[in-house]
């Protein structure tokens, strides 16, 4: 299966080491726009602060992410399954995986992001601070730039295996499958509910959210389970002790929408 996850906003720190070396990450159809808004974003960042901290939307605590940024060239490079932090990389734990568990995270887990597309969990990269939602001034609103790019690359990334969505909705519009893709596409939300004067009551809660997206995953890869299709998935899931609601979608060419219920973390 192929898992499209969102990045963290928060990355660990970058450490003394080799660079990026940009021909040796995943997908090397991208190669091209991923130079191009690397480019863009290590100019912008060292030539005008205060304009580099308005494109981005950084808050003053938030300014030396602009020197990091213009230094990306030249700083030392980790796995990104140790860059991205935050509530779902922690629930996921991929330094704590088994060695077989490890070894298909590198081969299933894709993460998307405003300044690579999308690269795997192995993929060596120096921490950044660059959104989906950032618009760059010579290249514009970035989940509209990486459309193009990414629907020359991923449906090939994707074969013809399930493809398990658990991106946030501003990483899901720098691709969405189509035709017979879309009909292997499980996109999964994840819902808290809560019984309120006796009636039951349903909402997305953020850090719900994105533990569940991570232990969900993390749950698959250890089992060392690879549903075929979006069915399957429903099945795994519930096999794995998850509450989900599943219906196929009317027609075909349509992503399965999957809803996994939890009550608590």
């Amino acid at each position: 299966m192929l898992v499209l996850l969102p990045p963290s906003e928060g990355k660990a720190a970058g450490k003394a080491g080799a660079p990026l070396d940009p021909a040796s990450l995943s997908l090397p159809g991208l190669a091209a726009p991923r130079e191009a808004v690397l480019a863009e974003l290590v100019e912008l960042c060292a030539a005008d602060e205060a304009k580099a901290q308005d494109v981005l939307g950084l808050s003053d605590g938030l300014r030396g992410e602009i020197a990091k940024n213009a230094g990306l060239r030249t700083a030392g490079a980790r796995p990104a399954g140790e860059i991205y932090t935050g509530v779902l990389y922690d629930a996921l734990g991929p330094a704590t995986l088994d060695a077989a568990a490890r070894e298909r995270a590198e081969q299933s887990l894709l993460v998307f992001s405003g300044l690579w597309g999308a690269v795997r969990i192995g993929d060596r990269i120096p921490s950044y601070r660059c959104s989906m939602g950032v618009k760059l001034p010579g290249l514009g609103a970035l989940g509209a730039y990486w459309r193009a790019p990414m629907a020359e690359v991923l449906p090939a990334a994707a074969g013809d295996h399930l493809v398990l969505d658990l991106r946030s909705a501003a990483y899901a519009t720098a691709w969405k499958p189509k035709g017979e893709v879309a009909g292997r596409t499980a996109t999964v939300r994840v819902l808290q509910s809560k019984i309120v004067d006796g009636v039951e009551k349903r909402s997305v809660v953020s850090h719900f959210n994105k533990a569940t997206k991570g232990r969900l995953v993390r749950d698959l890869l250890t089992a060392g389970v690879d549903p075929e299709g979006p069915a399957e998935l429903v099945e795994a899931l519930r096999a794995l002790g998850y509450a989900v609601e599943a219906e196929a979608p009317a027609k075909g060419g349509k992503a399965w929408a999957v809803d996994v219920i939890v009550t608590e973390l």
